[in-house]
């Protein structure tokens, strides 16, 4: 071994001895990854990437469904706070959709 190979290395992500942040591992961080992108494709937030906002209703539409395909394949397994965080994620969706998509007046 050499002497570079006893060094400490920086995990991946590390810069200036500062760690990237990482979501906890619970089934919320399942479930962001495809609520965000679902808001920000109903126009709800700005997209990080460019800071606008702009409507995708068909990508929404995808994430809402994609959503709730986990919701089936979960069924009997969440805990109950996970359903429940599960279910209002998916009934804000919905609403918001229905809205944007003109198939509600409120």
């Amino acid at each position: 071994m050499t002497e570079d190979d006893t060094k400490s290395k920086e995990e991946p992500g590390d810069r200036d001895g500062e760690k990237d942040f990482l979501p906890p591992l619970e089934f919320s961080s399942i479930a962001i990854l495809l609520y965000f992108p679902a808001l920000v494709q109903l126009g709800l937030v700005e997209d990080p990437a460019t800071g606008g906002r702009q409507e995708n209703l068909s990508l929404a539409k995808r994430n809402i469904d994609l959503l709730d395909l986990l919701k089936d394949r979960t069924k009997g397994n969440l805990e109950p706070e996970e359903q429940e965080f599960l279910d209002g994620v998916l009934d804000q969706l919905k609403l918001a959709y229905l809205k944007k998509a003109d198939l509600v007046k409120m």
